[in-house]
């Protein structure tokens, strides 16, 4: 089975144009560089939660909006080599916390090893 990367971050409704676009470029370098999917999804049925949700996870702010997103691989030895390639493609440098699109600081994402594929 693949190797997953998660990623679930908090993009204000006024950005999301903007957030579209350095998805597009993104996803476009990690494609070039072997990833064999990249997918975001903006929330259209997530609801706070009692004791956790989506909305909670990020802190969620009114105007904001969830987007969770994956990235998929080979395995966990290829997304190590596609992620150094990533890091290093000129295309993604320069980037600041400052001009992204979203607050980076409440953006959780982690690897995933997949138990059950149907």
């Amino acid at each position: 089975m693949n190797y997953v990367d998660g990623f679930v971050v908090p993009v204000p409704k006024k950005n999301l144009a903007a957030y579209r676009r350095l998805a597009r470029k993104a996803g476009t370098v990690w494609k070039e560089h072997g990833a064999l999917d990249y997918v975001e999804c903006v929330a259209d049925d997530v609801k706070p939660g009692r004791h956790t949700s989506f909305p909670q996870s990020v802190k969620l702010k009114p105007g904001e909006v969830v987007v969770f997103s994956w990235i998929t691989y080979r395995s966990r030895a290829h997304r190590d080599r596609v992620m150094a390639k990533v890091m290093s493609d000129p295309r993604l440098s320069g980037m600041s916390p400052a001009s992204m699109p979203f607050d980076g600081k409440r953006m959780f994402f982690g690897g995933f090893k997949p138990i059950l594929k149907l």
